[in-house]
Formats: C-alpha cells, sequence, structure tokens
C-alpha cells in the first residue's frame, strides 16, 4: 500500500514524500488505518518492520489536523532506552518538518543540569509529544512536573523490554494517571505470558496486530566458532588479523567483557569504542556519532546496541557470548544485511552456552556452519547435543584445562566483507528520518508555500 491511499494529513505526506518514502510496511499498513480510527493497538513485531513510523505518523497527523489542546501534554511515547528515545525523537523530527504546531520532547536519564530544566519547562508548557524512559518521567511525576489529565494517546514501545528491565510497576504508575479516553498502543517484539496481562489491564478492546517472528535476513551468512571461553579472545584477535574489517558491532553480555575486547582491538591497532552503562550520556552521544560517520570501525557494546538502533551499512556482528534468547539472537545480527547489503554474523560458542546456541539452529531450522579454530590456540570442546539446560553459572565452566577433540568444521567465508551498492528503499525506516537537506531540489505534493519547521526540543 502506497501512504497516499492512507488518510493521513497532507503536512506528513509532503514529509514522506521529500525523504522519498512511497510504500508502506506491513506493521504500516495495518496499524495507521486502525490508529486513525482511534483503537486500541496491541502490535507484535520486530525491530526493522517500521513499527516507529506506524504510530507516529498516525498521531502526528492527527494532532495537525487540531482539536486537541495547545497548551497540554497530548501524547506520551514510553522507551525502555535513552537510545531508543533519541531515535524515535529524530524520526519524529523527520516526519513532522511541515508541522507548523506539534512540538515535541525527548526525557531521559544521564543529562545535565541545564537539559533537566528544559525538560522541565517543555512538561509545564505542555509540549504535544513527550518521548520519555520510564525511569526519569516518574522522577518528573513525583516532582509535580507533569499534568497528564489531557493526555490523548499513550504508546509503549518495546513494551517486552521495559518489563524486563523491571519497569512494570512505573508503567501501571503512569497509566493510571491517564484519562479514561486516552487511546494506548503497545509495541513488543515478544508475546510472554507478562505481555498479555500488562495488554489486559491498559489495553480496551485492542486491535491484535501480529507479523510472524521472522528469521534472520537470508544474505546474512552466519557462522559459528566452538571454543572455551579462554579462546575467545584469540578467535577475535584472528578474525581481525586476516581481514580489515570495518563498520562491525561486537555483542557482550557483560560491560566489563566489552571493555576487555575494547582494550585487546587498541593493541591490534583496531579502530575500535566501547559501549556500556558505565558511559555518561554526553559519552554515548560521542561514541555512536564517532561510529555511525565512519570515524570508528568497530563497535563494542551490550544489548543496549541490540534492537532500536538501525545503522544500515554494518557488514559484520560478532557475537563474544551466546544471548540466552532466541529473540535477543535474531535482534543482534539484524544489525547488519539491511537495506539490500550482504552481511556476516560470527557467535563464539563457548562449551557452556552450547545448549543456548542449539536452540538458536533450532528455531532456524538449520546448522550454522562452525569454522575451524586458529591453530595456535588449541582444540575446542565437541559440539554434542545437549537437551538440557545447563547448571545456574555454567558460564565458568571450561576456564580450567580441557580436553582436544578432532574438529570437522568448515573453512571461513569471505563473504563478510562484501558490500553491495543499494538501490533506494521505499520503505520507511524507524531512524531515517531527515528530509533531503537540498531545500532548492524539493518537489512538494501541494502547490502551497510552506516554512520549514523543527521540534521545539532537539536533544541531540
Amino acid at each position: 500500500m502506497k501512504f497516499e491511499e492512507l488518510d493521513l494529513n497532507d503536512n506528513v505526506l509532503d514529509a514522506l514524500y521529500d525523504m522519498r518514502f512511497d510504500t508502506c510496511t506491513p506493521i504500516q499498513e495495518k496499524c495507521i488505518p486502525e490508529i486513525l480510527k482511534g483503537n486500541d493497538i496491541l502490535g507484535v513485531a520486530q525491530t526493522g518492520t517500521g513499527k516507529t513510523a506506524a504510530y507516529l505518523l498516525p498521531i502526528m497527523s492527527l494532532l495537525d489536523d487540531g482539536g486537541f489542546p495547545h497548551d497540554a501534554i497530548n501524547c506520551i511515547i514510553m522507551s525502555p532506552t535513552r537510545e531508543l528515545a533519541q531515535q524515535i525523537d529524530q524520526a519524529m523530527q523527520g516526519f513532522g518538518y511541515y508541522l507548523q504546531d506539534v512540538s515535541s520532547v525527548a526525557v531521559y536519564g544521564g543529562n545535565d543540569g541545564n537539559r533537566y530544566d528544559q525538560e522541565i519547562k517543555s512538561l509545564k508548557l505542555g509540549a504535544d509529544i513527550i518521548i520519555a524512559t520510564p525511569g526519569r518521567f516518574i522522577s518528573h511525576m513525583s516532582l509535580g512536573n507533569v499534568d497528564l489529565s489531557k493526555v490523548s494517546f499513550f504508546v509503549l514501545d518495546e513494551a517486552d523490554r521495559m518489563l524486563d528491565m523491571g519497569f512494570s510497576e512505573d508503567i501501571i504508575s503512569i497509566a493510571k494517571k491517564l484519562p479514561s479516553s486516552c487511546q494506548t498502543i503497545m509495541f513488543s517484539a515478544t508475546m510472554p505470558t507478562k505481555i498479555e496481562q500488562l495488554a489486559k489491564t491498559l489495553l480496551k478492546n485492542p486491535v491484535e496486530i501480529k507479523l510472524s517472528v521472522s528469521k534472520p535476513a537470508e544474505k546474512i551468512a552466519q557462522q559459528a566458532y566452538i571454543c572455551y571461553e579462554p579462546q575467545k579472545l584469540k578467535i577475535i584477535e584472528m578474525i581481525f588479523k586476516e581481514d580489515e574489517k570495518k563498520r562491525v558491532i561486537i555483542f557482550c553480555g557483560k560491560k566489563q567483557k566489552v571493555k576487555e575486547i575494547n582494550r585487546a582491538l587498541a593493541k591490534l591497532k583496531v579502530n575500535s569504542g566501547e559501549m556500556h552503562s558505565d558511559l555518561s550520556q554526553e559519552e554515548r552521544n560521542e561514541v555512536m556519532f564517532q561510529f555511525k560517520s565512519g570515524a570508528t570501525d568497530v563497535l563494542v557494546a551490550t544489548d543496549i546496541l541490540s534492537r532500536g538502533i538501525d545503522i544500515d551499512d554494518i557488514t559484520t556482528v560478532i557475537n563474544y557470548d551466546v544471548p540466552h534468547d532466541v529473540e535477543d539472537y535474531v535482534h543482534r545480527i539484524g544489525r547488519t544485511a539491511r537495506a539490500d547489503r550482504d552481511g556476516i554474523a560470527i557467535t563464539l560458542v563457548s562449551d557452556a552456552d552450547i545448549y543456548y546456541f542449539q536452540q538458536i539452529e533450532k528455531f532456524l531450522e538449520k546448522s550454522i556452519d562452525k569454522m575451524l579454530l586458529p591453530e595456535n590456540i588449541g582444540e575446542g570442546p565437541a559440539y554434542k547435543i545437549q537437551s538440557n539446560r545447563p547448571q545456574r553459572g555454567g558460564r565458568n565452566q571450561g576456564r580450567g584445562s580441557h580436553k582436544p577433540h578432532s574438529s570437522s568444521a568448515k573453512k571461513s567465508s569471505s563473504r563478510g566483507g562484501r558490500n553491495r551498492d543499494k538501490a533506494r528503499n521505499t520503505q520507511v525506516n524507524s531512524d531515517k528520518s531527515t528530509p533531503n537537506g537540498n531545500q532548492q531540489q524539493r518537489h512538494h505534493r501541494s502547490n502551497r508555500s510552506k516554512t520549514a519547521h523543527t521540534n521545539k526540543e532537539n536533544n541531540q
């Protein structure tokens, strides 16, 4: 379906036209009409399906059409992380390029005093759309900085992550303060029991829109090294010595490992950066800017980057640790092979994580290629079928002596370094949010003269 076929505001359609966005993704095609009708929504869709635009476009369109108070908060969007909150705010700036009277502010922790004062001012003046992390928003509520009496839209983005991070009570506390007429929109990548229970608590006769859990893109060449934990750094060194890799993300389960790997890459003269919770918000912004701009070739990160952050040109994803959730694996490796490019995903599987990796293979319905270990690091553990989940603390196994075994693995593929030029993607992706900067080359859908407008609050 084309966006022009939907009942969206002309100003929103003009911004989409300028950004060369023409065709809806499936989640957008199904959600936008229902939100415009005023229905509560329960959407189950993975990152990368365009769900940010699926709720932003109709809400912004309705707000721009008028009929809502100008001095009140009209929409609250809850995000599990400050990075996703920033990305949603960036998307709003793009989609709202021609909206004259719709304002927004991103509210999240880790800022200095000046930023906090700006948040208070925007909340009290009534910014139309508040994009917030639960903890920071609850803080403002407790201080009396927020009036929720006129909110018309309440959006929960990545609700499953928010519950995993312990924000369930915060979300319910916020929801209790909202008017009974408020339209609630909930998106989740998964549908566990706790999400179903939350949906029953918050949503009124919701329209359920579920996209089947998609497997990783076929363009991703998936590989694995079966190894002991102490061998992992040697494998990383081998990978970067064999090939001058750029545009790489390495995911780790713990921030201590992030720091350790980044130090090892620095010794190899690899231009790398690290992203984890020990960094201040200013430092995290700078790390992301350096990586997105290409100033940094490799980013070592915790799962803070596995969802919500969309960078098109990642060539390689390395899982230093095996995710214990299949969904997390899909989200991690989904950072590569985007926008018609090829990509490679490499997972380092310790003996303690074989069970979890086999669950991933079971979901994928295929065996992932097992690669030969470097000759100078010894043999790895046997890859035997494991039907039982390992005992707690299993990650510490294999640190002592280990018994060699014969490997029948294949040699590594050379596909990881390839990169193809892409044709322009006509589907909206949630973080491609800035219209073409060349004002003179724009061709507008309407002949009306327009004044370029950016949101009142820009947190970048």
